[in-house]
């Protein structure tokens, strides 16, 4: 089955046709779980792809997420402080981080930093046929080439999304300490008593989402690649405004399920 981009008259009906391209590539590459072990390079490229999802992204999120709680913890500090109800900052910014926060960060970060570089080299394999030569040797690309990538995203999402949680909490324990005069211990405490497991499997629940958008959305966009090397940049950015668009969207449809109704 292939992923190529094909004509389509109209407006409508080209965004239709890349919405199902997108959700049949994402069907077919969680389905193919079983042929990810089954041999030993399909094995070891989701092994790479689990050191550079994982340990890639580690230290831009480190930064990121220290300095969001640290940011967090200082503007709800001000705000709370009106009140003289500054223990709530803990409170808050444990649900902020556990519900919406944590994977909305993790999600943009891999967006960025490897939903991009996903679509970029599948786009230029794409472009090079090297695509095409692997479905001539009777290598299906999205065994060889998605699945590894989609399970290895869906597996370390949800991992990253729980280290961003805990250094913004560790952010805003630092600012509670120096900025608020919450002791370091019982502003920790507090977050803990804050959070509760709902919000805990909720939010790497809608990590491991955005895990499967982001490499369903990147792979599709780089298979659909065309016009050589304008066509690689033109694939990423769109892979990235995508993958953007995605996250706030699905974001508030798993939040409102879970929470609303």
């Amino acid at each position: 089955m292939t992923f190529t981009r094909e004509p389509t008259p109209g407006r409508i009906a080209p965004l239709l046709a890349a919405l199902g391209r997108t959700a049949t590539l994402a069907g077919l590459a969680l389905a193919g779980l079983p042929a990810l072990f089954a041999r030993r390079d399909t094995r070891a490229d989701f092994l790479r792809q689990l050191y550079v999802i994982g340990i890639g992204s580690l230290a831009v999120a480190t930064v990121v997420a220290l300095f969001t709680g640290m940011i967090l913890g200082l503007q709800l500090g001000i705000a709370f402080r009106q009140f003289s109800q500054e223990l709530m900052v803990a409170f808050t910014l444990s649900y902020a981080m556990l519900r919406e926060m944590g994977p909305f960060m993790t999600g943009i970060i891999l967006a960025a930093c490897v939903g991009s570089a996903m679509a970029a080299q599948l786009g230029t394999m794409t472009v090079n046929e090297e695509v095409a030569a692997l479905e001539m040797m009777g290598i299906d690309p999205v065994r060889f080439l998605v699945v590894p990538r989609l399970w290895a995203m869906t597996v370390m999402a949800p991992l990253l999304s729980f280290y961003t949680c805990v250094l913004a909490f560790l952010g805003g324990a630092l600012v509670g300490y120096t900025q608020l005069n919450i002791p370091f211990l019982q502003f920790i405490g507090q977050v803990l008593d804050a959070a509760e497991v709902k919000d805990l499997y909720v939010g790497l629940l809608k990590a491991a989402i955005f895990g499967v958008l982001i490499s369903a959305i990147s792979c599709a966009v780089g298979f659909a690649t065309t016009q050589g090397a304008a066509g690689v940049g033109a694939s990423t950015r769109r892979a990235v405004i995508l993958s953007f668009l995605a996250i706030l969207i699905g974001g508030y449809f798993i939040t409102r399920f879970f929470y609303v109704f």
